[in-house]
This record gives structure tokens, sequence and C-alpha cells, in this order.
């Protein structure tokens, strides 16, 4: 059969296998030639710049050029090809090097295809996690170094423990990765604390932002104050309540709507516009296309995109007009709150707390259930698994995969003076999740295994795959993944993280339930 595209490296693939004719995400076979082109690219000046001195800007464009790879950043292949010129002018700039082919990102020996495509995805999701920090002025040389040197690599006849050895390394930079993002976000809007946030809505014009980048944020907030335009959050940006230097501006009013895949129902005619900061731009509709503006890495054809200065600064102007012309909601609607902000800072500052309850028998277990949200079928099982979770458990959650069970925080309530739903923040805030299983681990001297502590986990794209790196180069295993197992596994590689980490697909929750508790 002849293949128009080829693309298996989000969750929805299709047919669980690969989308050959269109993506599901939206994505045309032109853009997915170009994604191609320029990963080809990188691989290609990763070479022509080994064994030469550091290049920073090429470290800058190995993130930002692998970031507008992730699913549902960027369509627009005007964007698309202005990239992966960029990326051969740096080719040549550097003295060339062999050309490695687009083709050979996905041919071959299944099993090195596998090993190399998760390789891959997992530098696309720390590229994600380096540029967000690099905005904040955070970079890291090891961090960045390694860029290079997983490119490089993707283009190497590699053994299988080589790959494999690779695949964990990005697991371990990784970490180090989301450290230096969580120092960034800390040290520029303060410690997140405990935060209930409306879902109300509030008369008059609004900007709803959506994505990841805290930044963002903040310059949008800066903007808008005292404009008399109100700003409320999208999906993975809710967490950005809770830092200090955010919420302190009254016209962010809150949060609108829920986690990524439903936003051409929620956008539907919406009085606003939309700004998309990351990955999660979906196929538009008609009568709310006009309203959306792009920033950073992300485009979608004829949507009006918003760049950064030679300073970094982004002029929201001509937005918050458009906002104001639009008039916004006229009338109030109320809603329940929801309670996010349960990073590391504020679980470990009740850390005794915790400790005081598992000691005296009131928590049993923790569960953490998170990551990526998704529109296939088979995503109730996280809902499911939380409801039926015992009353002496607590559930730790983090990424737009809580917006499947946030709404039940107040019918699951509290338990040992803390409530039994911790929304731990961003996906990046995976980094809270590890630091507080270490704190719990140290507190009862045993190893984070030993813990009665089970990691239930979603996923969709790239930035879940090196989250998933990572914790499976810290050692922690018998970790549940769902609600499919990722295509690019070849039941090889698959086998082989089975037999060394106890990796599991999900059953049911009934079972898996029943399986983690000994019931």
């Amino acid at each position: 059969m002849s293949e128009n595209m080829f693309c298996f490296q989000c969750e929805q693939t299709a047919g669980g296998k690969g989308c050959t004719v269109a993506g599901v995400c939206g994505k045309k076979p032109s853009s997915a030639g170009l994604q191609d082109e320029i990963t080809a690219g990188l691989v290609t000046l990763a070479r022509a710049l080994d064994g030469k001195p550091a290049c920073p800007g090429c470290e800058s464009l190995f993130m930002d050029a692998l970031f507008m790879t992730v699913t549902n950043v960027n369509f627009d292949d005007a964007d698309l090809k202005a990239m992966s010129e960029r990326v051969q002018s740096a080719v040549a700039k550097a003295g060339g090097a062999p050309a490695f082919a687009p083709a050979d990102l996905f041919h071959g020996n299944q099993d090195i295809v596998s090993l190399r495509s998760t390789l891959l995805f997992g530098l696309r999701g720390m590229a994600a996690y380096a540029h967000h920090a690099r905005v904040l002025g955070k970079t890291d040389p090891e961090v960045s170094g390694w860029f290079q040197k997983g490119l490089k690599a993707l283009g190497e006849d590699n053994t299988v423990d080589t790959w494999l050895g690779l695949i964990l390394g990005l697991g371990t930079i990784n970490l180090k990765c989301m450290a230096m993002l969580d120092a960034a976000n800390t040290g520029t809007y303060g410690t997140p604390a405990p935060t209930p946030v409306s879902t109300s809505k509030d008369k008059g014009p609004f900007v709803v932002i959506t994505g990841h980048d805290l930044h963002d944020l903040k310059m949008l907030l800066e903007q808008t104050d005292g404009k008399g335009v109100n700003v409320y959050t999208h999906g993975e940006m809710l967490p950005g309540h809770a830092y200090p230097e955010l919420k302190k501006y009254p016209q962010l009013k809150g949060n609108f709507g829920t986690a990524w895949q439903n936003q051409q129902k929620e956008f539907d005619n919406l009085p606003g516009v939309v700004l998309y900061t990351t990955n999660c731009i979906m196929p538009p509709r008609p009568s709310y296309v006009g309203n959306l503006y792009t920033t950073a890495e992300v485009g979608w054809p004829g949507v009006t995109h918003i760049a950064a200065d030679a300073k970094g600064h982004k002029d929201f102007s001509a937005m918050i007009a458009h906002a104001i012309k639009l008039g916004g909601w006229q009338q109030e609607v109320t809603g329940e709150p929801l309670l996010t902000g349960f990073m590391h800072g504020a679980v470990l500052g009740v850390a005794d707390k915790v400790v005081g309850a598992v000691k005296a028998g009131l928590i049993k277990h923790f569960f953490l259930v998170g990551g990526c949200d998704g529109a296939k079928l088979g995503r109730d099982y996280y809902t499911e698994f939380v409801e039926k979770a015992p009353k002496d458990t607590v559930i730790l959650t983090l990424a737009c995969g809580k917006y499947r069970f946030n709404h039940l925080q107040a019918k699951l309530g509290d338990i040992g003076g803390i409530p039994r739903l911790l929304d731990m923040g961003q996906c990046n805030d995976a980094y809270s999740a590890i630091q507080v299983a270490v704190a719990l681990a140290g507190a009862f001297k045993c190893g984070v295994n030993d813990l009665p502590l089970t990691m239930v986990l979603s996923w969709y794209e790239q930035k879940a795959v090196c989250i998933l790196l990572t914790l499976l180069a810290l050692g922690i295993k018998n970790i549940y993944i769902g609600p499919s197992l990722p295509a690019f596994l070849s039941p090889t590689v698959l086998g082989v993280l089975v037999e060394k980490f106890g990796l599991k697909p999900i059953t049911t929750a009934d079972a898996d339930l029943k399986t983690i508790l000994k019931t």
C-alpha cells in the first residue's frame, strides 16, 4: 500500500498502528513530510556539529524545532517550511555533514525503529520543557548538549543495548530538565500554594489562554491590567492560579472548560478570544477560528500569530482589542471551584500530616492517577478508578488527565487533614510527584518501589513519553499505563520493558484495584 505519510507518535494514531493518509490530529501529509524533513535536518546538524565548539544558536534551534514537531503544535506548512530552512541554514554554517534521509526515520528493523522512535519522541517532549525554561532565562549545558547527542544517535547504527542505554539516559537528563523548569517557574512566580479556582463566568470581555507557558500568561496579565478584560485559563494552564506572582492579578478570574480535546465544543461560538501557547490546538471550527491567536511554536493556517521581539516581548494589544470588540459574556454563570496547587512545596509542607496519617492507618495507599487526556474511548477508566479507590487512599494527579475526575474533589472528601485528591499541576510537575515520592521513601526509610504507591498513567503525546522514560530511569516499577500501549513499541521492546520494569497495560478499574491492593 502506498503511504502518503507515516506518523505513530501519539496515542490516538489510526488503527493503533499509524496514520498513513492524514493525521487523526488533523495533520496533513504535507505537514507530516515537512516535520520529517525538520527532524532529519536536525540529525544532519547534530552530525555536522560533532567534535566542534558548542553552538549556542544551535542549542535553541534544537529545542524550537523539536518542539514544533510535537503533536498538536503546528499545522501551518509555511511555518514548517521556514523552520526546515532555518535548520538547513544551520547545517551549512556548521560545515555540512552526510545528510540523514527522512525516510530512514521509520524504516528498517522493527525493533530498531521502535527504539529510535522512543528516543526521538522523548527528545521532542524534553524540548518542550527546555523551551519553557529557556524563555525564563534558565538553561543547562548538559540538558542542551543532550539534544545534539540524542539527535546524532538517531542516525547511527546502534545495538539494542546501546539504544536502551540512550533511552534511559534521556530519562535521567529529563529529570534534570524538569528540575530546571521547576526552579525557573518557582523562582519567577513564587512557590505554588493550594488555591481554589473559580469556574464561574463573569460578565464582560475576556481572553482564554490555553497550553502550558506561564511566561505567556504573565505577559498577558500585565497587558490586560486595568483594561477591563478578564483572563481565564484552559486545560494545562489551570495550575497557573496557584503561583503568587500570577494570582495577584484581579483579572485572572478563573478556569474555563476542561482538557484540550474538548475545545471544539467548548470554544464553539465563544464570545471571546483564545490564545494557544503550546501543544493543544485542534482543527478549529468556522464559528470561532477567527477569534484564535497562536504564539511560540504553535501555528494553524490563517490564524493570527503573535511572535516575540528580539527581547522576548510579545504585543497582545490587537488580541485584547479584539476581545473588547467581541464583548464577552453578557451574564454571569456560576460554577463549582476546582482546587489546584499541590506541587511538591505544598505537599512537603504538610509531610508530617501525611506521614502521621499513614502511621495511624488512616492512609493505606497512594495513587498517582494522571497524564494526558484524549478523545479515544477507554479514558473513562481513569474516572472509574478514582471513584472506586477506597476511602483510605489518596489520589495525586497532574496534567490534563485530571479533568476526567477533578470535578469529584468535594465528593472524595478529606483524609488525615488533607484532601484525598491533590492536583499537583501540569505534566512537567511530574517532578513534584517524584520529589514527594522520594521524600516519603526517606521518611519511611525504604525505596520508592516499597512505598504503598502506585502510578496509573494516561498518555497521549511526546511529553508523556519522556516523563515515562524518567520514571523508568529512576527504577520505578509496576507502572500502569493506558488507555492503549504506544504503537511505536515493538513486541520485543515492550517485552523488555515489561520484564525489566514491570510495565503494565491497564485492564479494568475493578481488576487493577484488586491486583494493586490485593483484595
